[in-house]
């Protein structure tokens, strides 16, 4: 299977990319979304993730790799259906990049991030990465 591309987005004051640098790995926990959920179960060791900041800044700023697959989340109630994923900060972007520049650029209309604004964890096509990667050159 090919590699799969993702977004999963946290609030920097709560834990943003300089917390994951600093930890050096981390869990993606506390996801409450069915669809966010499915998105999780469904990555694999070696995907990449841009790493968004959402509420603050709204921007993407960062890649990291996922290095472990969904387990249970250990913030949850037992027997709960919630997972979580191993994370691994891979580099920053060479620029952030907008919310407002995604929507303004054609190339997003159809990604996860412009139409489901509240979904925490999304799919990027692999189209919509080397765009991104195009789009932290300018």
């Amino acid at each position: 299977m090919s590699k799969q591309y993702w977004l999963m987005k946290s609030e920097p004051d709560v834990y943003g990319w300089d917390d994951l640098v600093k930890d050096g790995s981390g869990i993606w926990d506390g996801v409450r979304n069915h669809s966010a959920k499915l998105n999780m179960k469904a990555m694999k060791v070696g995907d990449e993730v841009i790493f968004y900041h959402s509420n603050i800044g709204r921007e993407a700023v960062a890649i990291m790799k996922i290095t472990e697959e969904a387990f249970p989340d250990p913030t949850a109630e037992e027997g709960s259906p919630w997972v979580v994923v191993r994370v691994e900060p891979v580099r920053p972007l060479k620029r952030p990049i907008s919310l407002a520049e995604f929507k303004a650029d054609p190339r997003f209309q159809d990604m996860d991030l412009i139409k489901y604004m509240r979904l925490s964890v999304g799919k990027i096509k692999p189209e919509e990465w080397q765009a991104i990667m195009e789009l932290e050159q300018e």
